[in-house]
């Protein structure tokens, strides 16, 4: 199944999502259609909020960055109830869009490295450095988690200038080629 993808204005893009346990009905499934959802919609990160879903969840495919960074190719995973523990002081701006804010881009500093504990599909527990375009992904997606759009971490400056592109996804003005819902 794909999902809609959840635009910018609705509540469940601002919420702390709730850990998930072992017992989660249909989980493969879920992470099966999220990764369908993904792909229809030519992302490489898509978080469970961005479908609706308050659970701490992400995927990422990194794949289409294999020609930029080769560690990147076949780079396709399942994030379980992750915890970013330690962002590197070293940081590079990069140009970011979202799924959740269709058309909108903007340049945003992220840590080189990361550091996040999480749980794979067989919730077996992984504790893992990431660096690079990966690291860049992770943040982004990890984010959703904690109830924060990309356009929160942009220069204040660059924030005021957005706003009325970001009041016009919340009351449905935007076009995209995948499915939204509001």
């Amino acid at each position: 199944m794909i999902y809609p993808i959840v635009v910018y204005g609705d509540e469940v893009l601002r919420k702390h999502c709730e850990e998930i346990t072992p017992e989660f009905e249909n989980l493969p499934k879920l992470i099966e259609d999220m990764f369908l959802t993904l792909e229809e919609a030519e992302g490489v990160g898509l978080a469970a909020p961005q479908i609706g879903k308050d659970i701490r969840l992400f995927i990422v495919d990194c794949t289409p960055w294999a020609e930029e960074d080769p560690s990147c190719a076949d780079y396709k995973k399942a994030f379980i109830n992750p915890e970013l523990y330690y962002r590197s002081p070293e940081t590079k701006s990069y140009t970011e869009g979202c799924l959740s804010l269709p058309g909108l881009n903007a340049n945003v500093q992220r840590s080189l490295t990361v550091r996040m504990r999480y749980l794979d599909t067989d919730f077996k527990e992984h504790d893992e450095e990431f660096t690079g375009l990966k690291a860049w992904v992770l943040q982004h997606e990890y984010d959703h988690l904690e109830g924060i759009v990309f356009t929160d971490r942009v220069a204040p400056i660059r924030r005021n200038l957005l706003k009325g592109k970001l009041l016009n996804l919340a009351k449905g003005k935007y076009r995209c080629s995948y499915k939204t819902r509001r």
